[in-house]
């Protein structure tokens, strides 16, 4: 048994969800979606021709969609019967379309709103955000830390985004700069960033 898998797709999960409480050993064949698009390659149109995960293959028979795949795994790997019984099948295949349905617009959401995935044109645009770590705000008002205590928690952050080699972005306003009154001792703070990001 081989799993076509994208780990972030719901249907994916579905079905290694499934093989998992039947216990049964399947290979899994991790499918760069994103950005790879490997999804739509040749390789995989002649499997599914509608370039959609998962892709299921036991034996010499090939399945596509987790609906159809649940099914089958069921019908053929679960000897209790308790997950497919033959007098309810066409209802529980009902319920396992509506459930696709419903959850097929919260995965397109996702795709478009995380991925920046353009649905119409099936293709990921260039748009790129990239969120700032850390506010001068959040780490005196909302942690209470001292001078000190924010520059060593900026540190660990910055720590974390050299580790992926990632863009370090703060917020920091001009009232943190002018070193007076509750923001004493907090210019030293931003000059220690900056050294810290740039080293």
């Amino acid at each position: 048994m081989k799993l076509y898998d994208y780990e972030l797709s719901g249907n994916c999960y579905k079905v290694r969800l499934f093989l998992s409480i039947l216990g049964l050993n399947f290979d899994t064949k991790p499918i760069d979606f994103y950005p790879g698009r490997e999804h739509k390659s040749k390789a995989l149109l002649s499997l599914n021709p509608l370039g959609q995960l998962p892709i299921f293959e036991d034996s010499d028979a090939t399945f596509c969609g987790s609906d159809v795949i649940l099914s089958y795994i069921a019908e053929n790997y679960d000897k209790s019967g308790f997950w497919y019984p033959k007098k309810q099948r066409l209802s529980i295949d009902n319920w396992m379309r509506v459930a696709d349905e419903i959850t097929a617009t919260a995965s397109a959401a996702r795709l478009h709103d995380t991925f920046f995935y353009d649905l119409d044109i099936e293709a990921e645009t260039k748009l790129r955000i990239h969120p700032f770590a850390v506010m001068d705000g959040t780490l005196r008002d909302y942690m209470e830390l001292t001078p000190d205590e924010a520059i060593e928690e900026i540190k660990k952050l910055i720590d974390e985004v050299k580790k992926v080699d990632g863009t370090f972005s703060s917020l920091w306003h001009n009232e943190p700069l002018s070193d007076e009154k509750r923001w004493k001792g907090w210019r030293k703070v931003y000059e220690e960033m900056l050294k810290m990001a740039t080293e």
